[in-house]
């Protein structure tokens, strides 16, 4: 059974069944710091290691080309071997002429370093005296200048193995030199020792301190989750405290007191939203349980009981109206609904609604005053904009006195179409304005439900024009009147 995730606890699942507690943020901060900084020093640490060791063995060779050089001068030779080192040439001496050599290197102090001769098979011809029963390595597959490591008597060394050649280029002899490399080695081991023992060193103790460092950077994090755990409808006004430097725990929590303001206001709408749907349909209810009841307390003629009856059909159709209009804006606000937009010439959409309104405005011998409809193309859904416009022309028709006009006007202005629609009615208080295109919202008693509306067409008519990308605003003067204005793109 492999390791998994639990969905549904956030705890780990180990191969035995058992679950783990998940792994802190913090502790993961610091794993993947730790980690890459191990892998930072690791890499460095090599590095220096290369370094080093490179360094030390190009000292090593430049000691050994010097031997080399002091010994064929001492041999009075150093212009009659082709060995590559600074052009040297051999002038047609024989092998036996390099004796001299084993006579020098045992003059000399040569307990650092070990001279050997042999000929162009490997035989050995000659040798410093320290070498004892031991030789210095040969390696024959080799025809120039060579550096390499090898070992004498258990004895680490670096050696140089040059080629003597006669004047004919025929190598006639090498000559090896090797110097011991064992207290340099010594050295460079006990080095690659610390660093490879202090790096696991290192690497806990930064991981201790990354973890406490990860641990108080975050700590905001931790007020932002003890304040969302403890949030309720009771304290939907608390707020995370900010952080004193302006980093991005400082805006995450910038955001999510942003966030708390909008689902305390989005709350308290609802909470009205539902206070006023109740509120409303509590009324007619009400209304037709009270004529009821008035109607079987004791028998009536049958006029009464007609007019009582159709009261309560009034009643009825007018709650059934309401929540018809609920459910519309319940569907417009989780974008059930699709706009289908199109290219619309407006007053076919206008006319229409119109004609629907005029009885309405013929009781109270209003006028409709159209200017530049014509020839107006927009983008919008027919159906969409044709409820959008019957509210508007509504809510004019509803206050509006007696005899006055209700003007429509069209303009253009740069990527813009703009209709104004204008009513001489009551108008909006200024500190009232804002609140408008709210659910339920009424002014005052001159607006009230009386006037057959509840409050939700304007709610609607902004919905519809958000769908559709349509800009709605209105403006008004108290008893002078109000100006609604939709803002098409233009085609």
């Amino acid at each position: 059974m492999t390791s998994r995730q639990s969905s549904s606890t956030g705890l780990r699942l180990a191969p035995s069944g058992l679950r783990l507690p998940p792994i802190s943020l913090r502790t993961r901060i610091a794993f993947y710091y730790t980690f890459m900084t191990a892998l930072l020093m690791a890499a460095v640490f090599a590095a220096i290691l290369f370094s080093i060791d490179k360094i030390v063995y190009l000292h090593f060779d430049e000691e050994l080309r010097h031997e080399v050089e002091e010994a064929l001068e001492e041999a009075r030779m150093n212009e009659r071997i082709l060995n590559g080192l600074d052009g040297f040439r051999d002038l047609g001496r024989t092998v036996a002429e390099y004796r001299e050599l084993e006579e020098i290197a045992n003059q000399r102090d040569v307990h650092a370093q070990f001279i050997q001769l042999v000929d162009s098979e490997g035989r050995v011809l000659s040798k410093s005296f320290n070498l004892a029963g031991n030789s210095l390595s040969f390696n024959a597959a080799s025809s120039g200048v060579r550096y390499f490591d090898s070992t004498v008597g258990g004895v680490m060394v670096r050696q140089v193995q040059v080629p003597l050649v006669s004047q004919m280029g025929d190598v006639q002899a090498y000559l090896i030199i090797g110097i011991p490399t064992r207290s340099t080695m010594r050295v460079l081991q006990d080095l690659r020792n610390i660093l490879l023992w202090s790096l696991p060193a290192i690497i806990l103790l930064l991981f201790i301190l990354a973890r406490a460092l990860a641990g108080s950077s975050i700590r905001p994090v931790g007020e932002v989750i003890a304040t969302a755990e403890s949030m309720t409808q009771a304290n939907l006004h608390q707020r995370i405290p900010l952080p004193e430097k302006h980093d991005e725990l400082y805006r995450l929590s910038v955001t999510i007191n942003a966030l708390l303001s909008r689902l305390e206001d989005a709350f308290a709408r609802e909470k009205h939203f539902t206070s006023d749907a109740a509120h409303e349909l509590k009324t007619p209810i009400a209304v037709v349980k009270g004529t009821l009841d008035v109607l079987v307390r004791k028998p009536r003629p049958v006029a009464q009981y007609e007019e009582k009856i159709h009261y309560c059909l009034d009643e009825l159709n007018r709650m059934a109206r309401l929540i018809d209009q609920l459910f519309m804006l319940a569907r417009y606000e989780q974008k059930s609904v699709k706009p289908q937009i199109v290219p619309i010439e407006f007053s076919t959409v206008l006319e229409p609604v119109i004609s629907r309104l005029e009885h309405l405005a013929g009781d109270k011998q209003l006028s409709f005053v159209r200017q530049n409809i014509e020839q107006s193309m927009v983008s919008a859904d027919p159906a969409m904009l044709e409820m959008i416009l019957e509210n508007i022309l509504s809510n004019a028709i509803k206050f509006s006195p007696a005899g006055s006009s209700i003007d429509i006007e069209v303009t253009r202005s740069p990527g813009q179409v703009i209709c104004t629609i204008t009513d001489h009615g009551i108008g909006i208080p200024e500190e009232h304005v804002q609140y408008v295109f709210d659910r339920f919202y009424r002014v005052d008693e001159s607006r009230s439900s009386g006037t057959g509306g509840f409050g939700l067409g304007l709610s609607i008519v902004r919905r519809l024009a958000d769908l559709q990308n349509i800009a709605v605003s209105l403006s008004s003067r108290e008893h002078a009147g109000t100006a609604f204005r939709l803002v098409f793109q233009a085609i």
